[in-house]
C-alpha cells in the first residue's frame, strides 16, 4: 500500500468557505478513482506549521494505483481548483507501507 500526503499552503486572499469546499472536492475523489483505499481531507489546526493550511492523506492500492491517479480527469479538476482559489505552495509525500 500507498500513502500519498499533501500539504497545501493558500494565499492570504483564499477564504474560508474557498478551504472548506478544496476538502470537500478532495473527499469526493474517494468514490470516483479506483485504487483508493481510504481518502482523508481536512484543516490544519497545529501551531508548527500552520501556514499549510489544507492536509490530504490517500491511501492507495499500489503505486500503479498512485500513477493512475494523477492524471485523472477527477484529481485534475480537483488541482485546477486549487491552483483557482489561491494555492501557493504544496509539499507531497509518498511512502510505501
Amino acid at each position: 500500500m500507498i500513502d500519498h500526503i499533501v500539504l497545501v499552503k493558500f494565499s492570504e486572499s483564499t477564504t474560508e468557505e474557498q478551504l472548506h469546499e478544496v476538502i470537500k472536492r478532495f473527499r469526493t475523489l474517494r468514490n470516483k478513482i479506483m485504487g483508493i483505499i481510504d481518502l482523508q481531507a481536512g484543516l490544519n489546526f497545529a501551531e508548527s506549521g500552520k501556514e499549510y493550511q489544507v492536509i490530504l492523506k490517500v491511501r492507495f492500492e499500489d503505486r500503479q494505483a498512485l500513477e493512475l491517479y494523477k492524471p485523472n480527469p477527477e484529481h485534475q479538476a480537483v488541482a485546477s481548483f486549487i491552483r483557482e482559489v489561491g494555492r501557493v505552495d504544496s509539499i507531497v509525500v509518498d511512502i510505501e507501507i
